[in-house]
């Protein structure tokens, strides 16, 4: 069913606070480049937004004016009243406002419209020879306000400072609240914006959300009249298609109706994917890699005990029953075991979407914090989706690191630890961890209700848990080579999956590079398998091991051998590896 609100919820929340004369000041952020939908008397139109402010929201007022230090200061609505005023200015400073180009310098637009505002509220007109108050109802909208007064850990200059006092005094002035006079100010993320103003109890922080379901099926429905090749282009339906692109703007999804229909393409489900994948990645500049996991725990040898739990739990995420199913997974074990692999697989058996964290962290302040909130914006939007961490010990931020960062490990920390524990997306987005150092990782972050299932993973137990990996990753890199012509591995060598990997890549090299008088493929095999000598870091490895122990939460993914060691022997075991490697 298409929504039929006049207005967005964000914008409703603005309209009854204004309506409240409480406060005057609004901060709008988050999804601020994309269209908004109307549903006015002469239908369902989508404007950028600060049209929409101008035209829709603060329609019935006498004056909306524009700044961005890019564009400068102009009217978006009330030309002639704004150019009254900028005449009277004239008359009375001895300037020439009105006669010239209107200032795009920072600090001369700020105190223009800062007069401008102080006017609105007092201005009179003249009434039977009487002088009578007639104030107007204005609006300054002010966009990409992080450069104008941007967080740089209290080290503001003098333009940052005096722009940022008047910001503060819009907000907090008694003469405003009460009054037709209104800010906005619109920064993509609250995070590159100074911490005065983004907790200045003053202003009404409004978030504009990626379209949901029910948006994308609407804008699907009127670019169906924009494009009438839309829908004999598509392989599935409108309502179909509005589900397979969740996680997308309006803009986004225009330009992959566009792209189809101009180019006489199939909107085929295969195309909606790549489509998507491509563009969520470029929405997110790089932060995330999107994949569509085509793999089932089929795919995963060994790890059975994870498995079984792993397919159970994906059951339950398919029938929707997600209360019985865990907020998060902590993936542990030594490097090389297969924990990428596995959520890879796991997500494929669930149906859902894969996505990876990338790097987020930059070296300018505030600008890894406005990533992860971006982040976290398109992960809410998507719907369903499992959200893979690794290396989550460096990634995940620290709760005290010091002033090494000036503190921006404790708020990666403090943005993970909010977002995990939020319970309205249990099943929604479900987080897994992955780690071979599981205790330097922030105990909070893998407590119950963030990361409540800790699933061990180690190399293979048994020769036959050995050769039935070997085999797997044979198929994985397509081995010429059929599975009798595998060569078996020395009994009791402890390799992992990620050394059989090497050591196939490493037999395909030797074969390649063989003269005219080649061994056969087989051969080369068995004689790199007989020389290969396995990682020398054996205490490393089984401190990795042991670690992965201990933080397991249920026997069942355990091997045999592990389950019968006692508490007080592993703890003494890690305490002596602890002190053998220097570990801290």
């Amino acid at each position: 069913m298409l929504k039929t609100e006049t207005f967005p919820a964000w914008v409703q929340g603005m309209r009854e606070v204004f309506r409240a004369g409480t406060l005057s000041q609004f901060l709008i952020y988050g999804n601020v480049f994309d269209l908004v939908a109307h549903r006015g008397d002469d239908g369902l139109k989508f404007y950028a937004l600060k049209d929409y402010l101008a035209q829709v929201l603060f329609g019935k007022f006498d004056c909306v004016l524009y700044y961005s230090r890019g564009a400068g200061l102009k009217a978006l609505k009330g030309q002639e009243t704004f150019f009254k005023f900028l005449k009277m200015m004239d008359d009375w400073n001895q300037t020439s406002h009105a006669s010239s180009r209107l200032p795009r310098d920072q600090g001369q637009a700020m105190e223009l419209l800062d007069t401008f505002l102080r006017y609105s509220l007092q201005r009179t007109v003249i009434e039977d020879g009487q002088a009578k108050r007639d104030p107007l109802r204005a609006a300054v909208v002010m966009d990409y306000v992080q450069f104008m007064a941007p967080e740089t850990g209290g080290q503001l200059n003098d333009r940052s400072t005096e722009t940022l006092i008047r910001l503060l005094d819009w907000a907090a002035d008694p003469n405003l609240l009460g009054a037709q006079v209104a800010t906005v100010l619109i920064t993509e993320s609250l995070a590159g914006l100074a911490r005065t103003l983004v907790e200045n109890p003053y202003n009404h922080k409004v978030k504009i959300p990626l379209p949901g379901e029910e948006e994308c099926l609407e804008f699907l429905d009127y670019l169906s009249v924009q494009y009438p090749e839309l829908k004999p282009s598509l392989d599935v339906t409108l309502e179909a298609m509005a589900k397979k692109v969740v996680g997308l703007t309006r803009v986004s999804l225009q330009h992959m109706v566009a792209l189809a229909v101009k180019n006489d393409k199939k909107l085929t489900s295969e195309y909606l994917s790549r489509i998507k994948k491509e563009l969520i990645e470029k929405e997110c500049a790089g932060l995330l890699e999107f994949v569509e996991s085509k793999q089932t725990l089929d795919h995963v040898a060994g790890c059975d005990g994870a498995k079984t739990w792993l397919r159970e739990d994906a059951r339950l995420l398919r029938e929707g029953k997600f209360t019985a199913v865990p907020m998060g997974y902590l993936m542990t074990g030594r490097i090389g075991t297969g924990k990428t692999w596995l959520t890879h697989c796991w997500a494929g058996e669930v149906g859902v979407p894969f996505v990876v964290f990338k790097n987020f962290r930059d070296k300018w302040m505030g600008n890894t914090e406005a990533n992860l909130e971006k982040i976290f914006t398109v992960l809410k939007a998507l719907g369903q989706v499992v959200v893979f961490v690794d290396e989550a010990d460096q990634m995940a931020g620290k709760r005290s690191s010091g002033d090494s960062d000036n503190g921006l490990s404790g708020r990666i920390y403090g943005m993970f630890a909010q977002e995990m524990s939020n319970t309205a997306n249990r099943g929604r987005i479900v987080w897994v961890f992955a780690t071979s150092r599981p205790d330097l990782l922030e105990v909070d972050l893998k407590r119950p209700g963030r990361l409540d299932v800790h699933i061990p993973l180690f190399p293979p137990q048994s020769d036959e848990e050995r050769t039935l990996l070997f085999e797997a990753m044979a198929r994985k890199i397509k081995l010429p080579l059929s599975r009798e012509d595998l060569p078996t591995l020395p009994p009791g060598v402890d390799l992992g999956g990620n050394e059989m990997e090497t050591v196939i890549v490493r037999a395909m090299r030797v074969h390649e590079l063989q003269g005219a008088e080649k061994k056969p493929l087989k051969e080369v095999l068995a004689q790199v398998v007989a020389e290969y000598r396995p990682l020398p870091h054996v205490k490393n490895l089984e401190y990795m091991d042991l670690i992965a122990i201990k933080e397991c939460t249920d026997a069942v993914f355990l091997p045999d051998r592990y389950r019968a060691i006692p508490p007080e022997e592993l703890d003494r075991r890690l305490t002596q590896l602890k002190l053998e490697l220097n570990i801290q």
